[in-house]
């Protein structure tokens, strides 16, 4: 997954304004206590982070693959 891709699922799940606030704010527990933001940094995976944050949030596996996007054409 690209951070592209991971900003994408974030603004879908919380909002344009508010995924960066989760981001920079919500420590993981499976990052080893860092927010998403730090183990981005920290050059973690953007998917492992990503599953991270649906972890901590208890976001339903419905959810964790995104809104589904008209194809490009």
């Amino acid at each position: 997954m690209r951070r592209s891709e991971f900003w994408r699922l974030m603004e879908d799940e919380f909002g344009t304004g508010y995924a960066h606030v989760v981001a920079d704010d919500l420590v993981l527990n499976g990052m080893g206590d860092r927010t998403g933001s730090q183990a981005l940094a920290d050059g973690e995976d953007p998917r492992a982070v990503w599953l991270a944050v649906c972890d901590t949030q208890s976001i339903p596996e419905g959810r964790r693959l995104g809104r589904d996007l008209p194809p490009k054409g």
